[in-house]
């Protein structure tokens, strides 16, 4: 009788106004790659199963490897109409799909990662990963010896854009002479591709690596040279031991648990959420040993000031490539110009297709 009464529970929501109440969770999620991919996805499923440790969320499920497209609308669909209430699309490209299906679905609660559009019951949530891309450029700007670091590169969006300045940052927080070389794969999963690109920035010269890909092919192409590399997304360092030096990561858990415990309370609504690192979404891998004292000391020392407030990433005087001022002395960037960076900081190697 219990499972009877659950199971019309489940699918149950109500809405009053623009906030949404449902006794029992049943979320699902969208994954654009395979959970076992070391990275991206790996992250977010590992939050998935943070959520599940909630009593009220009663069920969750995912669907790996969904291209990007009308493929996801479809799969979208097919779990709303399976009676999930809560629904979590995790990748740029689900933007568009996961809007159409909610204007479907009233009754479900749908959340979009790293997009920027909304409505009544869809909102959209990421984190400041560019917090910790900025701490891992210190990293690596302390560890070259050839002042060349190569970056393996998805797509060029402002989410992966803006990663690569900040890391330049901090890679000329401790050495203003190095170069970041940037080369584009187009894709976020691919070991192939990822491990082509990597070989082709070792093969110019580069001595340490870092990248915005899914998988740990670019350690993997570090390894095998005995160079080193910063990870990214999830601790990597089982996949090059000997090349891995730190790597920002995701614990994704602290929001998904906290936007469950708001639709099951009846306190949800759409907004859009971009946490840092005070509310612990992004995190920075344990350094690694080869790393000197003092900078990881810098380094422990900028993140203090980044989870108080004294800081921020994005603090000018910055120039693009061209040697222009795009940021004044003292000046920061609006979240709004954040999120829609689409040029590169001096000291990047490297153009932005259109």
């Amino acid at each position: 009788m219990k499972k009877l009464v659950l199971l019309f529970l489940l699918p149950m929501l109500i809405f009053s106004g623009s906030t949404v109440f449902a006794k029992d969770i049943k979320a699902a999620f969208v994954y654009v790659g395979p959970v076992g991919d070391g990275g991206w996805t790996f992250a977010h499923d590992q939050g998935r199963k943070d959520m599940e440790t909630l009593p009220f969320v009663q069920e969750s499920t995912y669907i790996e490897s969904v291209p990007e497209g009308a493929e996801a609308t479809r799969v979208i669909m097919g779990l709303a109409k399976k009676g999930h209430n809560l629904i979590f699309t995790t990748s740029f490209g689900f933007m568009d799909p996961t809007l159409e299906v909610s204007k479907r679905f009233k009754d479900v609660v749908f959340e979009h990662c790293s997009g920027f559009k909304m409505s009544e019951n869809m909102g959209n949530y990421f984190g400041r990963f560019y917090q910790g891309k900025y701490l891992s450029g210190i990293v690596a700007g302390a560890m070259t010896q050839t002042n060349i670091i190569g970056y393996v590169a998805a797509y060029p969006i402002p989410e992966v854009i803006r990663g690569i300045n900040a890391f330049t940052l901090g890679v000329h927080e401790v050495n203003p002479e190095a170069k970041i070389k940037v080369v584009w794969t187009q894709t976020w999963f691919n070991p192939g591709l990822e491990r082509d690109a990597a070989d082709s920035l070792l093969d110019v010269g580069a001595d340490v690596l870092s990248m915005h890909q899914d998988t740990p092919a670019t350690l993997q192409a570090a390894e095998a040279r005995g160079k080193y590399a910063i990870g990214n997304d999830s601790d990597m360092r089982q996949f090059a031991p000997n090349a891995f030096l730190t790597a920002p990561i995701w614990n994704w858990g602290v929001l998904y648990k906290q936007i469950a415990t708001d639709v099951h309370n009846g306190t949800w609504k759409p907004e859009e959420i971009w946490w840092g690192m005070e509310k612990d979404i992004v995190r920075l891998a344990p350094i690694s040993d080869k790393v000197p004292q003092n900078i990881q000391d810098l380094v422990a020392a900028k993140k203090q000031e980044i989870v108080s407030g004294k800081m921020k990433v994005f603090t000018g005087p910055i120039r693009d490539q061209g040697g222009n001022v795009v940021l004044a002395d003292g000046a920061t960037f609006s979240d709004k110009e954040l999120l829609g960076m689409n040029f590169f900081i001096q000291g990047v190697q490297g153009t932005i297709p259109q």
